[in-house]
């Protein structure tokens, strides 16, 4: 049997392409002693592994040339080497590579249960949730009554988010482009949705916020986030800044300047904070055993876009810079041996 892996093949100028990526095809490894090998099920793409294409520090290591791309994947043991906490047939949440097969010495491994689709450990069960979860709860730290704006509130993370934010007892605005609205409008937890390739994004985000914000959670950057920072802050406002996916390809530049954003701060006593999950980590078990009773007793909705065959997998992580995604992206490799 053989084994494909999808390489990283040349950091890409702009928006990645298929040259981004090259496939090659080459022998199954074998564990060496402590390690097992794992047959890939999912992959998981997300918006994050852009930032890893460039050349350069960030807040994680980006990745090599002529190396295999990696993310979060579900995968089945199918042998092991001297390995006792992952029988063969267990099925893990594993940080590994773009490949049909790899071998793992458990670092970045956990086993998960088959009682849940197994899907769901790269979305809601899985970093997009904890995402949602730190961002939501310990950055913005909400008050019920509170409102709260969710930009890219149809992602992964913003459905999360929103959902959370609505159960706590939160006004909940989301934003989100045309051909979304109608999921937001089915998820249930919105007061007001925004569609931010509208006519006036302004007017709408203003009519949608009538007593201004408190908080924000900002997946996106642009637009959005301009008129929320600059326009609609309350005082002792706080802004979660997850993400920036509008700038990630050298796309649209934020119209407003650091000198006005940090005197919108000052003037409100607001609080804008960046933060990453990973920073989390070690309280992740927490957060992960809330969604999962929350997801169990049908209080979560969890929304996915499958891409079936690993052949498509860099497609799928394209398809997330032109909105191909209604929730968590995620690519179905194979199924399970039972």
């Amino acid at each position: 049997m053989s084994n494909r892996r999808i390489i990283f093949a040349k950091r890409p100028e702009g928006l990645p392409t298929e040259a981004t990526f090259k496939f090659e095809t080459g022998e199954i490894p074998e564990p060496k002693d402590g390690e097992v090998l794992l047959k890939t099920l999912w992959i998981s793409v997300d918006p994050y592994l852009r930032g890893k294409m460039n050349e350069g520090p960030s807040y994680t290591a980006p990745f090599n040339v002529g190396e295999p791309i990696t993310s979060g994947t579900i995968a089945e043991v199918v042998k092991s080497n001297n390995n006792s906490k992952f029988p063969v047939g267990t099925i893990v949440s594993n940080m590994g590579a773009w490949a049909e097969y790899s071998v793992t010495d458990g670092q970045y491994t956990r086993p998960v249960s088959k009682d849940v689709p197994l899907s769901q450990y790269l979305g809601t069960l899985g970093m997009p949730g904890a995402t949602a979860y730190f961002g939501l709860f310990e950055v913005l730290q909400p008050k019920a009554g509170e409102t709260l704006v969710v930009s890219g509130a149809a992602g992964a993370v913003g459905s999360i988010v929103s959902q959370l934010a609505k159960a706590h007892g939160m006004y909940v605005v989301g934003t989100a482009s045309t051909e979304k609205i109608p999921f937001l409008n089915k998820l249930g937890c919105f007061d007001a949705v925004v569609d931010y390739k509208g006519a006036d994004v302004r007017a709408a985000l203003k009519a949608a916020c009538p007593k201004g914000v408190d908080c924000y959670f900002d997946n996106t950057g642009g637009e959005v986030s301009d008129v929320v920072v600059l326009e609609l802050l309350n005082r002792f406002a706080r802004i979660s800044i997850c993400g920036q996916i509008a700038t990630y390809n050298g796309g649209a530049k934020p119209a407003s300047s650091a000198a006005s954003i940090s005197t919108t701060l000052l003037k409100k006593s607001a609080r804008m904070q960046g933060f990453i999950v990973s920073d989390y980590l070690p309280r992740w078990p927490e957060a992960l055993s809330k969604l999962t009773q929350e997801y169990k007793a049908g209080r979560l909705v969890s929304e996915e876009t499958i891409v079936e065959g690993f052949d498509r997998t860099p497609e799928a992580f394209l398809g997330l810079f032109s909105g191909k995604n209604t929730g968590k992206m995620v690519v179905k490799v194979a199924d399970p041996s039972s």
